[in-house]
């Protein structure tokens, strides 16, 4: 890691020093071109802080998963979304900061005219960016439903109010842009090198990570006949390269600021105290006896208390159980696609009717299993979770959706987007019920950036009344339960 931010700050400052004779209208401070590896890694960070973000006026999702519970300011858990702009500041990070650059890396790599060898670097390298491209929409129409996609970057076309387009069609469109970016990538030609912070170039890890998203979009459609998830997920099923135990997409921090874990950032950085354990994790997990209590938290006067979730009034700080040592390790990874969620979903797939190989109760037990191994614990303390009959899969009683959907809440634990959004899949747990609240008021999309009521007012109307209104409980396209 080391050595990629040694290369980006190298990159970055190196573009004012060119030349020492400078036409009288040229900034030597700011950039004019800018190398494709250098807009990649400035991307990925920017995306992977996003979607990892603890901030209230950035991203919630930990809140509307109830796994955390604030303790002063309790707007944001009790689902005020417009006080602080969060929609527009997701919207925003996501397109300005993400996606506009990896489109530049496209038009660069693109308009360089390659041939021979580096052409099949350059196609290796556009590959890349099309699987975080794909990731990148699959999270905003996940998140919000329409959006913008096919005028979002014309602004050099003097399109300034781009229309919204059906978010099914785009996820279908995506899903053939990951499909030819997997039959792109070849290990036999160059790549990004140390500017890809996520792999370093790794052709292979490359190809898993977009076969895990595949994977990930074919489920999210599952209700959905018209998408195919099941030929998808059966033709899938025995690809060697999903991931196996232990393996996954993890994107590591420098642990040096400003490169650290957003949750080092807010409690270590900034000294914040907004933030405990909500009652909803922790009366479940206390319920199971599950061993991933210690790992995950302290004790409060020798028990695990969380704070009740949506209370107006909050609660003080230092009266609840706090996070472990673990997650305030400035270097704490993220995860973006892992073994633990491709066998939750093979569980599924199984429960489903759905030719795939395995058991749900074997794919069920390797998630459970790695889940625990993934933060410290032993096989020992997993198979001790797993005898018992409230977790046993056994028990399931045709319910398996309240089954694996509530163990995979747990497991989804500290990636708060996955975790709110199966929640919204599968509809387990059942979450608690803020005060002066319903649970039919509990969000299962973000409004739209408040802005493009301003902004975009005529084309942000149609996406509205297109997707059934613009309100946090208007249920998207692939939420059919």
């Amino acid at each position: 890691m080391m050595k990629k931010l040694i290369y980006l700050l190298v990159a970055l400052v190196g573009f004012g020093f060119v030349s020492c004779e400078l036409d009288d209208n040229i900034n030597p401070k700011r950039a004019t071109e800018v190398p494709a590896g250098t807009l990649l890694t400035a991307a990925q960070v920017q995306f992977v802080g996003q979607y990892n973000s603890m901030s209230v006026n950035a991203n919630i999702s930990r809140l509307l998963a109830q796994y955390w519970m604030e303790t002063t300011y309790t707007n944001e858990s009790r689902y005020d979304f417009q006080d602080r702009g969060i929609p527009d500041a997701f919207f925003r990070e996501i397109y300005r900061d993400a996606l506009m650059d990896f489109e530049e890396v496209k038009k660069i790599l693109t308009a360089a005219n390659y041939t021979g060898g580096l052409l099949d670097e350059a196609n290796n390298k556009i590959a890349i960016t099309e699987v975080l491209e794909v990731y990148c929409w699959t999270l905003l129409t996940e998140t919000f439903g329409d959006v913008p996609y096919t005028e979002a970057f014309m602004a050099d076309q003097d399109v300034t109010q781009p229309k919204y387009d059906d978010a099914a069609t785009i996820y279908a469109d995506v899903l053939s842009r990951l499909n030819t970016a997997i039959a792109t990538l070849d290990e036999t030609a160059g790549t990004f090198g140390s500017s890809d912070l996520l792999f370093e170039g790794d052709i292979v890890k490359w190809r898993q990570l977009a076969k895990a998203l595949k994977l990930r979009m074919a489920m999210r459609m599952a209700d959905i006949p018209a998408f195919g998830s099941q030929a998808i997920v059966e033709a899938l099923a025995s690809d060697s390269e999903l991931y196996s135990a232990s393996e996954g997409a993890i994107f590591n921090y420098l642990g040096l600021e400003p490169y650290v874990n957003t949750i080092y950032q807010g409690f270590v950085v900034d000294n914040r105290s907004d933030y405990v354990p909500s009652n909803t994790l922790i009366d479940k997990m206390n319920a199971l006896n599950d061993p991933r209590l210690p790992l995950w938290f302290t004790k409060k006067d020798g028990a695990y208390v969380g704070l009740t979730y949506g209370l107006t009034a909050g609660g003080a700080y230092g009266n609840f159980s706090h996070f472990t040592d673990m997650f305030f390790e400035a270097d704490l990874p993220v995860i973006l696609a892992d073994y633990v969620e491709k066998e939750f979903f093979l569980a599924e797939a199984v429960e489903r009717g759905w030719s795939v190989p395995g058991t749900a109760e074997s794919h069920y037990n390797n998630a459970i299993t790695a889940s625990v191994l993934q933060y410290g614990g032993t096989a020992a303390d997993a198979a001790a979770y797993l005898a018992q009959p409230a977790v046993a899969y056994a028990t399931a009683s045709g319910n398996w959706k309240e089954k694996i959907g509530t163990q995979k809440w747990i497991a989804m634990y500290n990636r708060g987007v996955e975790g709110w959004t199966e929640w919204r899949r599968l509809d387990f747990p059942i979450l608690n019920v803020p005060e002066e609240l319903t649970y039919g008021d509990i969000p299962v999309r973000y409004p739209y950036p408040y802005d493009e009521n301003d902004m975009n007012e005529e084309n942000y109307d149609a996406a509205a009344a297109a997707i059934g209104g613009d309100k946090a409980t208007t249920k998207l396209w692939w939420d059919k339960n």
